[in-house]
């Protein structure tokens, strides 16, 4: 289905609403606009992770953590991940034919 536009002296144009319904534009959102084959085509711009920031609203328990909170969780997962890491190579190079220790 095809829709008609007419631009202006300023060469703006008011984009029909069932194409804004279509791509979910709202006021200020930005569009790409792609030249391929003759044609123009006309997308929603996709968003930066960053235009994301704060998307997601508050923790479910409505307690956010501080930034001292999210490093020493970082932490503490990078440390669990390194003892499984080692003790899984240590378990390999037991059990490899190739091992010195074996």
């Amino acid at each position: 289905m095809g829709y008609a536009a007419k631009l202006t002296s300023k060469g703006q144009t008011t984009i029909p609403i069932e194409v804004r319904k279509y791509l979910d534009l709202n006021p200020g959102d930005q569009m790409d606009f792609i030249i391929e084959d003759g044609e123009v085509k006309i997308r929603a711009k996709t968003r930066s992770i960053m235009e994301f920031a704060g998307i997601l609203g508050r923790a479910p328990n409505g307690v956010s953590l501080t930034i001292e909170e999210m490093d020493d969780a970082i932490a503490q997962a990078v440390a669990d991940d390194d003892r499984r890491i080692t003790r899984d190579w240590n378990r390999y190079k037991r059990a490899s034919p190739l091992s010195d220790d074996g």
